[in-house]
Order: C-alpha cells, then structure tokens, then sequence
C-alpha cells in the first residue's frame, strides 16, 4: 500500500476525532434554556382514537 494512502487516512481520521472534540467542547459551554411554560399542558388524554395500552 503506497504510504501516501496511509498518511491520509490517519489525517482523515485525527480530524475527524478532533472535530468532535472540539464540538463538544463548544456545545458544553452553551446553557440550555429554561421552559417557561408547561409542555404538556396541551396534552390531552381523553381524545385518543388508538388502542394502545388497551387489553
């Protein structure tokens, strides 16, 4: 195998592994927004059509 070929592969592939390094550390300093109102306060049981959960 040319040597050529070898290099580029662990190029390839340490940069692949730095770039997800690199993003984890850019989206771990992000803060997640608080919810300001109840998700499932539309959520209506009542209307379901499907059997799920039925015996």
């Amino acid at each position: 195998m040319n040597i050529w070929i070898v290099v580029a592969i662990i190029v390839v592939v340490l940069g692949f592994i730095v770039g997800n390094i690199m993003l984890l550390q850019q989206t771990a300093k992000e803060k997640l927004p608080k919810p300001d109102k109840d998700n499932n306060a539309n959520f209506d049981d009542d209307d379901d059509d499907d059997d799920w959960g039925k015996k």
